[in-house]
């Protein structure tokens, strides 16, 4: 048996408020919406993996998503433009990846980071 993908699963009492953070700033495309449940995502192949962490490293919360993008400072910008508030950082972390947190419309954590 193989896994083959790994879903994140974010309960909200209006799904359509993703579509700014996750479609607009983020890039993801709307694979699926059924009014009640709407999936963003990529048709790139991804690695699935799944982390257990006591903290989010330096001493911050552990995040509830960590989002990989090609341009950090990118992301970044998009979202500032956007009026999110940044929780922490940027940063370039010793264990090789350049990121910073922000909180979903739904008040998850979301790492968002790039390997350097």
């Amino acid at each position: 048996m193989k896994v083959n993908r790994i879903v994140a699963n974010i309960a909200a009492a209006d799904p359509a408020g993703a579509r700014t953070f996750y479609q607009d700033i983020l890039g993801l495309d709307m694979l699926m919406d059924h009014g009640w449940i709407q999936t963003y995502g990529s048709t790139a192949t991804m690695t699935v993996q799944v982390s257990v962490a006591t903290e989010g490293g330096n001493g911050t919360p552990v995040p509830d998503l960590s989002i990989e993008v090609d341009d950090v400072d990118e992301a970044h910008r998009r979202m500032l433009a956007a009026g999110i508030a940044i929780e922490y950082g940027p940063a370039d972390e010793p264990w090789g990846v350049r990121r910073f947190y922000v909180r979903d419309p739904f008040g998850r954590l979301v790492n968002i980071l790039m390997h350097t």
